[in-house]
């Protein structure tokens, strides 16, 4: 049986319940007001007769009964009484509904009226079960001379209370109605949230979406469109370094950066792209689910990229490497040429000179490397970049002011910044030729590392999204590949404790790195 219809029947037979026992508390309460009802009024009248001049009189006869038998009943029949009952102080009738009974003694209790006080009881009397008040009649000096009693019989506050049956029948299926249809309204909305299905079923899909959100190596975000999460699994706690109960909250509470932001909100035009939070690179597909055409949330995978991009930083390395090898082989196969072609020509001397002068210059080259860079790796890259920038017509310059010792900042870290800076400054000439410099020196405690290009320079909005993940100035940048350069520099610096700036001077671009350099003992340690 599905949750709907078993709430349906479970609101039905409350619904019942309330309104059988509303009925039954309206009818004993309809009962016991107008029990009270008639019992106030044969009080008022007992007492009222009771002061009556006109019986008063009438006791003072031989046969007081003469007078007060016709007062009695026309009294009882202008008030729908049962009965109007004078009587001796000793009990004895003097008038009754039924002539027989007069002389007769009162069948009831009369003690309290006789000690004077007015009695109200409910009591079987000839007539039958009546709701009765009893009161004293007193002469003008206040001597008790007679006794009252008036009441109506049970039976004729049961019709009074049958009377208003058909109003109490009706409310009662008004309220019926009402109960039977707001249960199926709310009957039908809970079969149309929950599918028609029932508890268990419903309980087996919830504990399989958290073992597959809970199995799935990607982290899944839901985002309602009020903008607060809606489901998170472990993983994408773990990427996005979440509070343990991100749920119900704003996104705007839990996401730092703005474009990953937009992208789990769904306010952002790109689906899907790249995104660095902290030391991770991750890869956000987005998606919006819909019902009957209505979105409803948005839907983000998140997979993180990091170790792969780590193998792309180090295959891109390789390259450039190979690259600058395959530069330098060119280069010394025609110089290695011009040489075998001077002594062929029987030019000894001048093959001699031309080699010598050959040596001389990549000697000095890697001389001045040296004597400005400590750290061999970062050495090795910018010799391995000159070669490269050789190549494509531009010239790599190490600033004069250059001075890196070694073990400052670790070397990885180093070679990150400073080979995706010089490769975008490289792709910044466009092949025209040109000229790069790059300036790494200490400064204070922080280590100050500068590339500037005479190339074209940042736009406005370089200068503002340079350091986006997926941002780029190539016409063939996508989602997956490119864009990273600056990004990863700006997370490696800011994971070291430093900032990234990107401005326009002398005519070209310049990004200039800040990190906090390591003393002796921390680079030992």
């Amino acid at each position: 049986m599905s949750l709907a219809r078993q709430l349906l029947l479970l609101q039905l037979a409350i619904v019942l319940t309330a309104v059988a026992a509303t009925a039954t508390f309206a009818i004993v309460a309809a009962r016991d007001r107008a029990i009270a009802e008639q019992r106030a009024r044969v009080v008022a009248s007992a007492k009222t007769l009771s002061e009556s001049a006109e019986v008063q009189s009438a006791l003072r006869l031989p046969n007081p009964s003469e007078r007060l038998q016709p007062l009695a009943e026309r009294i009882r029949r202008a008030n729908g009484f049962s009965f109007v009952v004078f009587m001796s102080p000793e009990g004895t009738r003097y008038s009754h509904p039924q002539p027989a009974e007069i002389g007769r003694r009162y069948v009831g209790e009369i003690q309290a009226a006789q000690q004077g006080r007015t009695l109200t009881e409910t009591a079987t009397g000839t007539l039958g079960r009546s709701v009765r008040a009893v009161t004293p009649i007193r002469d003008s000096g206040g001597a008790i001379v007679g006794l009252i009693g008036v009441g109506v019989l049970e039976t004729t506050v049961s019709a009074q209370v049958r009377d208003q049956l058909p109003a109490l029948a009706l409310a009662v299926v008004v309220a019926l109605a009402l109960g039977i249809g707001g249960s199926a309204l709310l009957a039908r909305r809970v079969r149309r949230q929950t599918r028609g299905l029932d508890p268990d079923r419903l309980a087996a899909l919830y504990d399989h979406q958290e073992a597959v959100l809970r199995a799935i190596r990607e982290g899944v975000v839901v985002v309602g469109r009020d903008g607060r999460v809606q489901l998170v699994n472990d993983e994408a706690v773990r990427l996005l370094d979440l509070p343990a109960d991100p749920v119900g909250r704003p996104i705007e509470e839990l996401v730092v950066d703005p474009d990953l932001r937009e992208t789990l909100a769904g306010s952002s035009s790109v689906a899907d792209g790249l995104h660095v939070v902290g030391d991770r690179v991750l890869v956000a597909g987005r998606r919006t689910a819909r019902r009957g055409g209505q979105p409803l949330a948005t839907v983000t995978t998140l997979r993180d990229r990091t170790e792969l991009e780590g193998l792309v930083r180090e295959l891109a390395t390789v390259r450039s490497l190979v690259d600058a090898l395959r530069a330098q082989t060119h280069e010394a196969a025609n110089e290695l040429h011009t040489v075998v072609g001077l002594v062929e020509l029987g030019r000894h001397d001048d093959a001699v000179a031309f080699a010598t002068r050959r040596i001389s210059v990549t000697q000095d080259e890697v001389d001045v490397v040296h004597h400005h860079i400590a750290d061999p790796a970062v050495a090795a890259l910018l010799l391995a970049k000159a070669a490269s920038c050789r190549e494509q017509g531009v010239h790599l310059e190490l600033a004069p002011t250059s001075s890196l010792p070694e073990g400052v900042v670790p070397a990885e870290d180093l070679v990150t910044i400073l080979g995706n800076l010089i490769d975008n400054a490289l792709d910044a000439q466009h092949g025209r030729g040109g000229r790069i410099m790059v300036d790494v020196h200490l400064q204070d405690a922080d280590l100050q590392l500068t590339v500037h290009d005479d190339g074209s320079g940042f736009s406005a909005e370089a200068l503002e999204s340079a350091t986006r993940a997926g941002w780029s100035t190539k016409p063939s940048a996508d989602a997956h590949g490119r864009g990273l350069g600056l990004s990863l520099v700006n997370a490696t610096a800011q994971r070291l404790g430093g900032s990234l700036r990107v401005s326009n001077e002398a005519g070209g671009g310049m990004v200039h790195v800040t990190v906090p350099a390591r003393t002796r003992e921390d680079a030992t340690t």
